[in-house]
């Protein structure tokens, strides 16, 4: 698809409707089910963000993160964090090559797609050096900065059982990852089919639907998306009520929640909106676009007290109150 072809935006956002309806039918040779985890994936992707996924061991977190970077004919790096992960490990380091001269060696982070899973494994100084690699999208090894390729995409993989000898990301960290995507069993009649599947000896064979170039111009075009004020309004106040003691915070937010989401997640619920508007063929977001993205954005930027935990009440009871 030439990227000039297009003579609008209007006839740009057409074709990232379809982009994406195309990927979800080439992911969907693969991965059965998980219709919105798919969604929710792709949708970060096109906003430029990041993506936390939380599941229990096999749930095809990592079948799903390797198909999608398949499909989209980027470079992918899998890192497996443990506990005696170092922050060089994953940037890179200096080496002496046999001109007795210094040279960068590149870590996996230099990738488009880096799956970084189990990330709640490896002590705090190491999760800091993916997260600033996020954060700036480089890496700074002996004072040299060193850009890492555009797209670039950080897909973590947290298992919610099993907290023993885990490191749990600080919640200023959690603050970088633009969604928090819960994954569950599948159903009955989903479990057949991927027993079915992953049992015989057929290959799927996948086709690249978008480059690495394509991707970068639909993610220009989702932040050209025009947005109205009362659904700009809608996504601030959403996450300005979930502060509490402040003048929007419900009474069920002063009750449960000792620290609420702060300015990025409002930024994220608009790209969110915009880009959750786009691919279902909308050319501007309106009100169910931002609660389509709210749970997902808000899940992790929000911090139950210990009230909440006693009365067995999670963050999504807090957000569904609030939508």
């Amino acid at each position: 698809m030439a990227l000039t072809a297009y003579q609008s935006d209007v006839e740009a956002v057409d074709a990232l409707a379809q982009s994406y309806k195309d990927l979800k039918s080439e992911i969907g040779k693969v991965i059965v089910g998980q219709d919105d985890v798919i969604k929710m994936v792709l949708i970060s992707l096109f906003s430029n963000g990041h993506s936390l996924l939380v599941g229990v061991p096999g749930l095809a977190k990592t079948l799903l993160v390797s198909t999608i970077s398949e499909v989209l004919e980027l470079d992918f790096k899998r890192i497996q964090f443990t506990p005696d992960l170092m922050p060089s490990d994953i940037t890179g380091s200096e080496i002496l090559d046999e001109d007795r001269h210094f040279k960068f060696n590149k870590g996996p982070i230099f990738a488009n797609i880096v799956l970084a899973d189990e990330i709640n494994r490896t002590p705090p100084k190491t999760q800091a050096a993916l997260l600033e690699a996020m954060q700036e999208r480089s890496v700074t090894v002996s004072g040299t900065a060193h850009r890492l390729p555009s797209p670039f995409f950080v897909l973590a993989t947290q298992n919610p059982i099993e907290q023993e000898g885990t490191y749990p990301l600080p919640e200023a960290q959690l603050d970088r990852f633009m969604f928090n995507i819960p994954l569950d069993y599948p159903s009955y009649e989903e479990e057949i089919r991927v027993v079915k599947e992953t049992t015989s000896i057929d290959v799927k064979d996948l086709k690249h639907v978008l480059t690495g170039k394509e991707i970068l111009f639909f993610q220009k075009l989702v932040r050209k998306i025009p947005v109205s004020d009362n659904v700009l309004e809608y996504a601030v106040s959403l996450a300005t009520k979930t502060r509490p003691n402040t003048s929007k915070a419900t009474d069920s937010v002063n009750n449960y929640i000792s620290w609420g989401a702060g300015p990025r997640a409002s930024q994220y619920l608009a790209l969110g909106a915009k880009c959750h508007a786009a691919i279902h063929g909308k050319y501007s977001p309106d009100i169910e676009d931002v609660q389509a993205v709210a749970n997902f954005v808000l899940r992790h930027r929000i911090v139950r007290n210990y009230k909440a935990e006693a009365e067995g009440i999670n963050e999504e009871m807090v957000i569904q109150g609030l939508l």
